[in-house]
């Protein structure tokens, strides 16, 4: 079975070719420090090839929903440092993603403070998860030209911090209508300033804030995750192959790891966006390793990786009900089934005692 066979994502030699992908649990502190659960659940997860760290907040500023870790203060890092060691400690490897929200969030957890973005467009059609229930979205603030440089300065530190924090790499979360989703999509960036206007101006934060990773810590330890035809996020582009076709040459003239290419929802089509397959669109394209995200269960990710465009699938919501999914795989074994209401927030149900095979 090739999902279970081993892979190498730059320097990084993995044990099987499946990730574990990055999935927000809302469990941190009010100060955003992880804590002893956060050790147990990663280290259940190890039999992943590589693994994800849920979205880690760069900065208080790119704070969008509540009990959701950093890795901007001492104590954050140091907390992280015993999650990094318990999983190398275990044979493990886990990469850190990185994350600014952008318009993705509310004043109420960010201390009264408005959300930035590229643009003063709110997002429709949805609310948003706070600290006291679900919120329509607020019209953010728009972004200063200083304030973007501040950001992608933000991105070097907190990549910084990771590698102090002991983690093997970082990925700049680009996906799913976050901050550089937002500079991305023409329905969310109005700018007429070199961030905006042009396809090549509204990828410029995207491709600087990756420079800025790869000069902090070194290409072999970077990656990002795109999603092209996802509007999650009430993000929208008049034309995604276009946009993405762009972005992805220019990130071809970048040395890093690896991209994580998530494949659209069924759950939210877009009628003028074209029907082709995202990883064999886009992922030809790519010129580093490719992971292919979103959906993917045995049949289709085995099914994926024979096609040869990419290396690694990640799993979302089967790893975080099956700690052990690599095992079940193979044995061809029942899967625990996720427990939706206990995804976000809340203690070790849902989190921690998701049963082992033989339990």
């Amino acid at each position: 079975m090739k999902l279970l066979e081993q892979a190498q994502l730059g320097k990084l030699k993995l044990k099987n070719s499946m990730a574990m992908s990055a999935m927000t649990r809302s469990r941190a502190d009010i100060n955003g420090v992880v804590g002893d659960m956060h050790v147990k659940y990663y280290t259940q997860r190890i039999s992943a090839g590589l693994i994800f760290t849920e979205a880690i907040n760069i900065s208080e500023g790119a704070i969008g929903s509540p009990l959701t870790p950093g890795i901007f203060t001492d104590e954050q890092i140091e907390a992280w440092k015993k999650v990094t060691q318990a999983v190398h400690d275990k044979g493990g490897i886990i990469i850190a993603q990185l994350w600014h929200t952008g318009r993705v969030g509310h004043s109420i957890d960010r201390k009264g403070v408005l959300p930035v973005a590229p643009s003063a467009v709110a997002i429709s059609g949805s609310q948003h998860y706070t600290s006291q229930g679900m919120k329509d979205y607020e019209t953010p603030r728009v972004l200063t030209l200083e304030e973007i440089k501040q950001i992608i300065k933000d991105y070097g530190q907190a990549a910084k911090n990771a590698m102090k924090a002991g983690f093997d790499g970082v990925e700049l979360h680009s996906a799913n209508g976050y901050l550089p989703n937002q500079f991305l999509a023409d329905n969310a960036n109005k700018r007429t300033d070199e961030y905006g206007g042009s396809i090549q101006n509204k990828a410029r934060f995207v491709l600087e804030v990756m420079q800025a990773l790869i000069s902090e810590v070194g290409g072999d330890k970077v990656g990002i995750k795109l999603s092209p035809f996802h509007p999650y996020g009430d993000i929208l582009f008049d034309n995604p192959v276009d946009t993405y076709t762009y972005l992805i040459r220019e990130l071809n003239k970048m040395d890093f790891a690896y991209v994580e290419l998530m494949k659209r929802s069924p759950m939210f089509p877009v009628q003028h966006y074209p029907q082709d397959d995202e990883i064999e669109l886009f992922g030809k394209q790519i010129r580093h390793s490719v992971i292919a995200n979103s959906g993917y269960d045995k049949v289709s990710g085995e099914a994926e990786l024979k096609k040869g465009i990419a290396k690694v699938i990640s799993f979302g919501t089967l790893f975080l009900a099956n700690p052990d999914l690599p095992q079940r795989f193979e044995k061809d074994a029942a899967l625990n089934t996720p427990d939706r209401a206990t995804m976000f927030g809340g203690g070790a149900q849902g989190y921690i005692d998701y049963p082992f095979l033989g339990a």
